[in-house]
């Protein structure tokens, strides 16, 4: 039986919840959190400031900035069991997203509350990092900030100004965007009247997902077996003739080029520059570009540009970040934007209960007991 009513695949273009809290505009190219433009918001603020931001609609005060760091920063230690689980999971080498979709479900175990779930998400990854690399835990630090202790915590090194910086930068230009799919889970759950820790657990879960949360390494793979700007086209054509999606390009929303990837190129520039080594960052400027032409070429009117993962995985890998922490990392950002997401639905809840059309059999009858033979068409008489 076919249906009448036209459903848009994936619920594309259909409107399911009004929100303060970030405007994705894919054909003008647009991206805003909270009333500021990605590029201006994610190069000046702190990743404290953003989540405030996003929090209460407003950036704190210098009283509640210091006040909210401090708060978050004082409950960074992970609970006993929470570090059990991990131990268990590096036993048996899980993936790191599935380490932290296990390990999230018991902070409860100390709290639901917002700020505790926000201060251990870097902790559960760094230590997960660690202990998958048959390497010690190394605990937090309550003088660092959000994006300066995760850093600290995967290696034991303070690091730079440039580095926090360039961080800092990622976590902002990804925190939110959306009602995309990771997010809408989180709402879904929440308007149940369930709690933070059960809402950002899904929420996990469904930005493991490769449809959703991307795949970063696979854009950076690329250029590193490219390695040569002479090799980029050779290798590019060979890729799309042989039917490969080119990783890092493209966007379900975006028509043209995804503003994070702009933001996230200037932050790697910058980052590239103060190493004093930038010839990855130009080997991978030479490949997008590329890329984008080939694209073209080859697939007319798709409009397949240059997305926010490419950018992602050459910031992260210049921060020294192992490809398999790359999601994760993501993940510690996305998780300040879900539970705003989580505040803003609670605030003037309705359950989330959409319908769905039944474009099944009808008019079948239950068969007797007498263990009625298979019909000629190879189905029972269970109709």
């Amino acid at each position: 039986m076919t249906s009448n009513t036209l459903i848009p695949p994936g619920l594309e273009g259909v409107v399911a919840a009004t929100t303060r809290l970030s405007h994705v505009d894919g054909e003008a190219g647009e991206l805003i959190i909270a009333g500021f433009p990605i590029g201006e918001l994610a190069a000046n603020a702190t990743f404290e400031e953003t989540t405030w931001l996003l929090w209460h609609g407003a950036l704190p005060t210098r009283a509640e900035l210091d006040a909210f760091g401090a708060s978050v920063a004082a409950q960074r230690e992970l609970p006993s069991p929470t570090l059990e689980i991990l131990r268990a999971c590096a036993a048996e080498r899980v993936d790191p997203m599935d380490a932290l979709r296990m390990a999230i479900g018991t902070v409860s175990l100390v709290s639901c509350d917002a700020e505790v779930i926000l201060a251990l998400a870097p902790t559960i990854v760094a230590a997960y990092a660690r202990l998958a690399a048959v390497k010690a835990p190394i605990a937090p630090r309550a003088d660092l900030g959000h994006a300066a202790n995760y850093v600290y915590m995967l290696d034991g090194v303070e690091p730079d100004a440039e580095r926090v910086r360039a961080l800092e930068t990622y976590l902002n230009t990804v925190v939110d965007h959306g009602l995309n799919a990771s997010t809408f889970t989180c709402r879904v759950i929440i308007s149940t009247g369930s709690d933070l820790v059960s809402a950002v657990a899904g929420a996990v879960g469904a930005l493991k997902g490769p449809l959703h949360g991307g795949a970063p390494g696979p854009a950076l793979e690329t250029v590193f077996e490219i390695g040569d700007a002479s090799r980029a086209e050779t290798v590019l054509r060979a890729k799309i003739e042989a039917g490969e999606r080119l990783m890092g390009f493209g966007h379900r929303v975006y028509k043209v080029r995804d503003p994070r990837a702009d933001v996230l190129a200037a932050a790697a520039e910058r980052l590239f520059t103060r190493a004093g080594d930038m010839q990855l960052y130009t080997l991978a400027r030479h490949v997008e570009r590329t890329a984008v032409a080939l694209l073209e070429e080859y697939k007319p009117g798709r409009r397949l540009q240059t997305n926010v993962e490419f950018y992602t995985a050459l910031v992260l890998h210049g921060l020294g970040l192992d490809v398999g922490l790359f999601t994760p990392t993501f993940a510690i950002s996305r998780v300040s934007g879900w539970i705003a997401h989580a505040i803003e639905q609670r605030a003037a809840n309705r359950l989330i209960r959409p319908t769905s059309e039944y474009v099944g059999p009808r008019g079948r009858r239950w068969p007797g007991r007498g263990g009625a033979a298979p019909e000629a068409d190879g189905e029972t008489a269970l109709r």
